[in-house]
């Protein structure tokens, strides 16, 4: 298996402890930066509303396979947390797109920290992504 990171993230958060919980749930604005071999995969972007951003948490510790959620005091396994701290730190973040300049996108909403490698992004396709009741 093998990752390549295709851009960049430039936000305000230097340190893990300057970014928020939950990136959703404040207003940020940050820049994603898509390097120039991989700009030909923006095209036709600009009609996305929300994109899914994965990244590398590449500050995280790898080898913690307990978490203890904020506002619990017990801990769990790392896989039924949301932990950035896992074997394997892969992140997701749904972001509202509101800009695409040549090869940077401004994105609201995401929680990531400066310099984060980006792996991927994927339009944001609530109706497929979230399963009907009769689903679950």
């Amino acid at each position: 298996m093998e990752l390549v990171a295709i851009g960049t993230i430039r936000s305000p958060y230097k340190k893990p402890d300057d970014a928020p919980r939950q990136g959703r749930l404040n207003d940020v604005e940050s820049e994603i930066e898509v390097y120039p071999e991989y700009a030909e995969g923006l095209a036709d972007l600009e009609g996305c509303d929300r994109l899914v951003v994965l990244y590398w948490l590449d500050r995280a510790d790898r080898s913690l396979l307990r978490a203890t959620p904020p506002g619990q005091s017990r801990s769990r396994g790392v896989f039924s947390t949301r932990s950035p701290h896992r074997p394997n730190p892969i992140a997701l973040s749904v972001v509202d797109l509101l800009e695409v300049r040549g090869r940077t996108l401004r994105v609201q909403g995401l929680e990531a920290l400066d310099g984060s490698p980006l792996l991927d992004l994927k339009p944001d396709l609530p109706l497929i992504e979230i399963p009907k009741k009769s689903d679950r």
